[in-house]
């Protein structure tokens, strides 16, 4: 008996490899086998938070298997903290996040980071929001060219709340300084939440958040007046706010996001998470929910994501050489 013991225990684990091996859908079938976790690296309440949550359920939904995603927010350097978190992660598929342009691109041009966005898998990108400029509706600032005159008229005075140095909202307002030659103070915060709050309690001037954002923001009750978006062309979810070209201000900022996990994924694991994440994006219901939220839609396939994210770094390292939105 002792002898049969010993043969099973050397033969065993080869022979389950060779069941496996026999039957590769068998590992893909049984994925996921115990909660996701969903990284966002702001603070809740924010778009880029509202966007995971609903995205995290539709995901959920087309991986099957009773998967359950669970997002956890680590706010905190401008998203560095959970960006960071995201890629030290294991690459097994349980632990996914949203990374946000353009501070995946910005954080390891400005300063050593934890992280580069070639760290990661990526699975695919889902919204393209603008910037804008907020006020409260009470403001004596009712247009850009107001806030220009009155920021020339007061320099320094104008404060402006962002989500973080080197953020898509603080690079906009640098560069509104730079083709006005105007000079306000910037107030960093962990999240649009935060920047909301502190606008509506007069805490700062302007809020500088995406549309999508702001316009929440309003239907939430927020009393908010939006001086221009930052896109090419007007989006969809606000076709009554002129952009900054329009305005003439040749300003264009968005922040993309999407999603991506730890580099080494299996390839069947980062196939089916790919997939959910497409069907996401495809889903009409899914759609409605994201306009509701006013998020302007832009889905991205990953090869496609990975250009796009290469083309934009291009670009920022360059303007760090001429315009550093933090310490050189």
């Amino acid at each position: 008996m002792q002898r049969i013991t010993t043969v099973l225990r050397r033969f065993l684990p080869a022979l389950m490899l060779s069941a496996v091996a026999a039957a590769p859908g068998m590992a893909l079938a049984a994925y996921p086998e115990q909660p996701i976790k969903m990284i966002v690296s702001y603070a809740p309440g924010g778009g880029s938070d509202m966007i995971a949550r609903l995205t995290a359920q539709y995901m959920a939904k087309y991986l099957g298997n009773n998967a359950n995603i669970v997002v956890v927010n680590h706010a905190g350097a401008g998203g560095g903290i959970g960006f960071a978190e995201l890629a030290r992660a294991p690459a097994d598929g349980y632990t996914i996040g949203m990374i946000n342009t353009p501070n995946v691109l910005t954080i390891p041009i400005e300063r050593k980071s934890a992280f580069k966005w070639q760290d990661y898998d990526l699975l695919g990108n889902v919204v393209d929001d603008p910037d804008n400029i907020s006020v409260r509706t009470d403001s004596q600032i009712k247009t850009l060219q107001d806030l220009v005159t009155y920021a020339k008229a007061h320099p320094g005075e104008v404060t402006y709340g962002t989500t973080g140095i080197g953020s898509d909202d603080h690079l906009a307002a640098l560069k509104l300084e730079k083709a006005t030659g105007i000079k306000m103070t910037h107030v960093p915060f962990k999240g649009a939440s935060e920047v909301l709050n502190a606008v509506v309690s007069k805490q700062v001037t302007l809020a500088i958040m995406n549309i999508g954002e702001a316009l929440a923001a309003v239907k939430g009750g927020s009393q908010l007046r939006q001086l221009g978006q930052m896109s090419a062309v007007r989006t969809n979810v606000a076709p009554n706010v002129p952009t900054f070209r329009e305005q003439g201000f040749d300003i264009i900022m968005a922040s993309l996001r999407g999603f991506a996990a730890p580099k080494g994924l299996p390839a069947p694991v980062r196939e089916q998470l790919v997939e959910a994440l497409k069907k996401t994006a495809a889903d009409p219901e899914f759609q409605a929910r994201a306009s509701a939220y006013f998020a302007p839609m832009r889905y991205l396939e990953p090869q496609a994501y990975a250009e796009e994210l290469k083309e934009t770094e291009a670009g920022f390292r360059q303007l760090w050489q001429v315009m550093p939105w933090g310490e050189k």
